[in-house]
């Protein structure tokens, strides 16, 4: 504050420099680090090279099946009845059944958020506020213009080449039909569309729940199997597949399931799954259940208090 003394006038050059108070400036807020699944999903090449391939393996076996069964300009009379990969009514886990696909067209089913569509704005909003998850801030994100949500790396590609076969796209999210035009929007505008509710997009509520809880994405599935041979489905969380795998399963029964044999051949055949440590149904158990006892390491080198 020295060099302001020369201009203060005579009073003051006789009383001497007027004496300010130093201003006590704030400290700026505190960054909080990105969550690390944020880091990963929506920042880091790994998890778009991980999407991709999903993607290119997708569009591999849904070509291979309509070549099969429904080739351009007929192909041989005779061939083999093509099989869906949606559950029938009296499936389970360790008995799977599958809905019957004579007569009926191709389609593939694909879950929306974090599947075909980042809701990168979103998850920022939760990530800078370090708020937990609220309904109410969610239905307003269903109701933004979607300009802050982009394709998964690959989908579009994929999406594309897949309709271009003739195989029918159809969207199965738990975003709420309330909101349908908005999600229809937010889908067309990152090049995943279209997409028309009731008919290539289905959303909460346009089904019940069938008994047994779940998301009623089994419901939904069920109205889409009715009227196409769906080949493929897509997702980030088990439940995307069907239901029965968030039917009360702790975090070791569910991971013993994916690789049972009455399943096992399914992941990539099929059913494709995409990484998701963001948020669902994956982020779940304690030590006990993430960490068998039989496969506990303790560090001898370790110091002691």
């Amino acid at each position: 504050m020295r060099r302001g003394c020369a201009a203060l006038g005579l009073a003051a050059a006789l009383s001497g420099c007027i004496s300010v108070a130093p201003v006590t400036v704030a400290a700026p807020p505190a960054v909080r680090g990105v969550p690390t699944g944020m880091q990963y999903l929506y920042g880091s090449g790994e998890a778009a090279a991980i999407s991709r391939q999903a993607y290119a393996a997708l569009t591999t076996y849904v070509a291979g099946k309509v070549r099969m069964h429904w080739p351009v300009g007929g192909g041989p009379t005779v061939r083999m009845i093509p099989q869906s990969v949606v559950f029938a009514d009296r499936a389970t886990l360790a008995d799977p059944r599958f809905v019957d696909c004579a007569g009926k067209r191709p389609a593939i089913v694909l879950d929306a958020d974090e599947t075909v569509l980042l809701n990168t704005g979103y998850e920022y909003a939760d990530a800078a506020s370090g708020l937990p998850y609220d309904s109410a801030r969610w239905e307003r994100w269903e109701r933004s213009d979607g300009r802050a949500a982009g394709p998964v790396p690959g989908a579009v590609e994929a999406l594309a080449a897949i309709r271009a076969q003739g195989v029918t796209v159809i969207f199965n999210s738990n975003r709420t039909a309330a909101n349908a035009r908005y999600t229809e929007a937010a889908l067309t505008r990152a090049g995943l569309g279209p997409a028309k509710h009731g008919e290539t997009l289905f959303l909460k509520g346009d089904a019940p729940k069938r008994s047994g809880g779940g998301s009623a994405k089994d419901s939904r599935r069920a109205i889409i199997a009715a009227r196409y041979c769906v080949i493929a489905m897509v997702g980030d969380q088990l439940g995307d597949m069907t239901d029965l795998f968030n039917a009360g399963l702790t975090p070791a029964q569910r991971r013993a399931a994916v690789s049972a044999p009455a399943l096992a051949g399914l992941w990539g055949n099929g059913w494709f799954l995409l990484p998701n440590p963001v948020y669902g149904t994956a982020l779940a158990g304690d030590y006990d259940a993430v960490f068998p006892t039989d496969q506990r390491w303790v560090d001898p080198g370790a110091t002691k208090e």
